[in-house]
């Protein structure tokens, strides 16, 4: 993504000439989490009581949902946050300026940090038909419950790193790559929860210091 505009501005940029639209394209970084922890411990309990997995068999499809999602996250952020369109063709241009385009103009902008409940709450439905499809109704309740937990940290996470100051050397470490994304190669540094896969796919910061 080209670096043509970055604004540090903490306003946000109107997207859209309707009201509505334009009110659903903003959220309050708390709102996933009123939304989401239900969600969570929810199907955690069914793992749990109403499917009565074992507390080794929770665990592990548990660990697996939170791995799948560093692997989401990345593919995601990479591959579809970063599609860039033909240029000259207006429509797509401007699809990709309404899912990451905006953000990496106006990264400070706070209402524009985490996923609305217009994106998440259909795409996290359509990750669990998705599993469904591979998991059964124990398997998926502990895995889904992971796997939400770990989108979850992913928003507070970014929320952090662009509004929060840290003293602690990962956290600090840790803004760092998602900075230089922003600021220096947005070509690399996909990963915002963790950097582990961009140091499996090589798209990590390698040559910078890690002070």
């Amino acid at each position: 993504m080209p670096k043509n505009y970055v604004s540090n501005s903490k306003e946000s940029a109107r997207m859209f000439k309707s009201d509505l639209l334009e009110s659903v394209s903003k959220v309050h970084y708390s709102v996933p989490l009123f939304i989401f922890v239900p969600v969570i411990i929810y199907f955690a309990w069914k793992a749990i009581s109403e499917q009565q997995l074992s507390t080794l068999q929770f665990s592990g499809f548990y660990l697996l949902g939170l791995f799948v999602w560093t692997l989401t996250e990345y593919v995601m952020h990479r591959f579809i946050f970063h599609w860039e369109p033909k240029k000259g063709n207006k429509i797509f241009e401007r699809i990709h300026f309404i899912f990451h385009g905006v953000h990496h103009d106006y990264p400070s902008d706070a209402h524009r940090l985490v996923m609305p409940p217009s994106v998440s709450i259909p795409l996290s439905a359509a990750f669990y038909f998705l599993f469904s499809l591979f998991l059964e109704t124990g398997q998926l309740a502990a895995f889904f419950s992971a796997f939400m937990t770990g989108y979850l940290f992913y928003d507070m996470t970014h929320y952090m790193l662009h509004h929060a100051n840290f003293k602690n050397k990962f956290w600090k470490k840790l803004k760092k790559h998602h900075m230089l994304h922003h600021y220096d190669d947005a070509t690399k540094g996909y990963g915002v929860s963790s950097p582990l896969w961009d140091k499996i796919f090589s798209s990590d910061f390698l040559n910078k210091k890690n002070d």
